[in-house]
C-alpha cells in the first residue's frame, strides 16, 4: 500500500518513503499508456466542469511521472507539462482526501515555489488524487485560482472533485485495458499468423465471391507463383485434366453454399504433379458477413497407396475369376465322353458360374450398378439351389442398392448363406432358408432384413458352436459400414437373422 499524508512536508518535498515504491509506481502509470490520453474530449471535459463548479480560472488533469507533471487536459494554462519538482499534485496524490491549499504564499512547502512566486502565481490549490486499482497514486485532478481562498471549497465542490476524480480514473482505465485487449488481440493474431504460415498444407481465404485475399506461403513455395486472387489463377497450377471438374465443383459450392471437397493435382515448382485434398468451407464473421476458408492438404503417397492396392485387388479379383473359369474347364474336359457324370457335372458347372456371378458384387473396382438387394441375394444364394427346388425363397420390395453398399452387403449374406450351407439349413436336403424384405421406420426410411431358417429335421451343431469370427465380421459390415442392427436368434426349428440399416446407408 502506498503512503499518505497530509501534513506539510519540511522541505517542501514529499519524503522518498511516501512514494513506497516508486519504481512500482512508475511501472504502473506506464501500464495506462497516458500518453495516448494527452488532449482527451472526456478528459478536457472534466477539467472543464471542475472548474465552473469550484469558479476556478484553472483546472488540469496530472500524471506525475518521474522528471516531470505531464498534464492531460487543462482549461485557463497553455504548459504541458511543468517539472515534477515543483507539482503540487506530486503531494496531493499522496493524500487520502482532497489537499486544499488556501493561501500558497503562507504555506511553508509551497510559498518559494516558481508557480507561486512566478506565472501562473497559484494562490489557492484544491487537488483530488487519482489512484490506481492497485492503489498506485498517479497523479491528481485539480484546480487552481491566483487569489486565496480563506473558505477553501465548499462541501458541494470537494464531493464534486470527488466524484470527476473517479470520472478521471474509470477513463484512464478505459485506456489501459483498450490498450491491454489491443496488445492480447494482436498477439493472437501474430500467433495465428504464425501457425498459419508454418502449417505444411496450403490455407486461404476468400470473400463469399470466391475472390482470393489470403494464402499462406506454402502456395508459392511449392508452387513458385504468385498468390492467385481469382478462381481462373489456379488454373496454371491444375493438372489440365484435373481442371473443369476442379473449378466446376467449386463454383457449385459457391453458388449452393456447400463445403467443397475436391481431389486434384497440383503442379509443383519443378514441373511435377502431386495429388491433392482440398477443402473448404463458408463461414459467418460478423455483420451478416460471410467468408470462405480452405486448406489443400497433400495426399500424393495415400492417393498412390491407394491407386496401388485397387490395382492388386483387381488383379486378384481377375485371377480369381479365371480359376472360376479353369475350374469350369477342368470339369466339362472331365466330365467328356463320360454320359454317365454328364448331368452331374452341368449342376457343378451352374453352381461354379453362380458364385462367379455372386463375386461381381464383391469385386473391387465394380462401377456397375447390382440392382435390388432381392436380386444380389437371389445371386448369393444361386450357388445352393433354386427357388424351385424349394431351398430358399425371397420376398419383398426390389430395394435399389448402390455399388458401394453392395460390397458390405454381399459380405454380410454372403457369409450368412457360407455359414447356412455348412452348419444350417443348406447343409441338408431337408432345411430351407426364408429371406424377406421389408420397408420400416417412418416413412419407410429403415430397410429391415428377416433371415430365416428351417432345420428342425436337419442334424446340425448346437447353436453357438459356429459363431466366432463370422458374428464378428457380420457386426462389423451391419455396424460398422452399414450403421445398422444385427440380431441373431437360435431356436428349435433353426436360426432367424435380423439386420435393420437406415435406407440412405444402401441407397447413396
Amino acid at each position: 500500500m502506498y503512503h499518505t499524508h497530509a501534513t506539510p512536508w519540511p522541505d517542501g518535498k514529499p519524503p522518498a518513503e511516501a512514494y513506497c515504491d516508486e519504481d512500482q509506481r512508475l511501472a504502473i502509470l506506464a501500464a495506462h499508456g497516458t500518453d495516448a490520453m494527452v488532449d482527451d474530449p472526456e478528459l478536457q471535459g472534466i477539467a472543464s466542469l471542475a472548474a465552473r463548479i469550484c469558479h476556478a480560472p484553472m483546472a488540469m488533469v496530472t500524471l506525475v511521472e518521474e522528471e516531470r507533471q505531464l498534464l492531460l487536459a487543462r482549461t485557463g494554462l497553455e504548459a504541458r507539462e511543468t517539472p515534477r519538482s515543483t507539482s503540487f499534485c506530486a503531494h496531493a496524490m499522496l493524500g487520502a482526501e482532497s489537499l486544499v491549499i488556501r493561501d500558497a504564499r503562507e504555506d511553508a512547502r509551497f510559498a518559494d515555489n516558481p508557480l507561486v512566486t512566478g506565472e501562473p502565481h497559484i494562490r489557492f490549490y484544491a487537488g483530488q488524487p487519482l489512484v490506481s486499482a492497485e492503489g498506485a497514486p498517479l497523479g491528481a485532478l485539480c484546480v487552481i485560482d491566483t487569489a486565496p481562498r480563506a473558505d477553501g471549497l465548499t462541501e458541494i465542490q470537494r464531493e464534486t472533485l470527488v466524484v470527476l476524480a473517479k470520472s478521471v480514473m474509470r477513463r484512464i482505465s478505459q485506456q489501459r485495458l483498450g490498450a491491454t485487449a489491443e496488445k492480447a488481440v494482436n498477439l493472437r493474431e501474430n500467433y495465428l499468423q504464425r501457425m498459419i504460415d508454418s502449417v505444411p498444407g496450403i490455407a486461404w481465404s476468400a470473400d463469399a465471391a470466391g475472390n482470393f485475399d489470403y494464402i499462406n506461403p506454402q502456395w508459392t513455395e511449392l508452387t513458385g507463383r504468385p498468390a492467385p486472387r481469382t478462381l481462373t489463377d489456379w488454373q496454371a497450377a491444375v493438372h489440365p485434366e484435373d481442371w473443369e471438374n476442379a473449378a466446376g465443383a467449386f463454383q457449385r459450392a459457391l453458388d449452393s453454399d456447400t463445403p467443397f471437397e475436391y481431389e486434384w493435382r497440383l503442379k509443383l515448382a519443378d514441373g511435377d504433379y502431386r495429388w491433392m485434398l482440398s477443402r473448404a468451407v463458408k463461414s459467418p464473421v460478423g455483420n451478416g458477413e460471410t467468408r470462405w476458408f480452405g486448406t489443400v492438404i497433400e495426399i500424393d503417397r495415400q492417393r498412390r497407396l491407394s491407386e496401388a492396392r485397387d490395382l492388386l485387388a483387381n488383379e486378384l479379383s481377375h485371377r480369381i475369376k479365371n480359376i472360376f473359369a479353369v475350374v469350369s474347364g477342368l470339369i466339362a474336359i472331365r466330365a467328356r465322353g463320360k454320359p454317365e457324370v454328364a448331368e452331374f457335372a452341368e449342376a457343378l458347372n451352374q453352381a461354379i458360374r453362380a458364385l462367379s456371378a455372386a463375386h461381381n458384387h464383391v469385386r473391387p473396382g465394380n462401377a456397375e450398378s447390382p440392382g435390388t438387394l432381392s436380386g444380389l441375394l437371389a445371386d448369393l444364394l444361386a450357388p445352393y439351389g433354386s427357388a424351385r427346388d424349394g431351398r430358399f425363397s425371397i420376398g419383398g420390395p426390389g430395394i435399389a442398392i448402390s455399388p458401394r453398399a453392395a460390397t458390405p452387403l454381399a459380405l454380410i449374406f454372403h457369409e450368412l448363406a457360407t455359414n447356412s450351407a455348412k452348419y444350417g439349413a443348406l447343409s441338408c436336403v431337408e432345411g430351407h432358408v426364408t429371406v424377406v424384405v421389408e420397408e420400416t421406420g417412418p416413412d419407410g426410411n429403415e430397410i429391415r432384413v428377416a433371415w430365416d431358417e428351417s432345420a428342425r429335421s436337419c442334424d446340425i451343431p448346437e447353436a453357438g458352436e459356429h459363431e466366432g469370427f463370422g458374428s464378428r465380421l457380420l457386426r462389423m459390415a451391419v455396424e460398422g459400414q452399414l450403421g445398422g442392427t444385427f440380431e441373431r436368434r437360435h431356436s428349435e426349428d433353426g436360426l432367424s437373422v435380423t439386420i435393420t440399416v437406415p435406407r440412405t446407408s444402401i441407397e447413396s
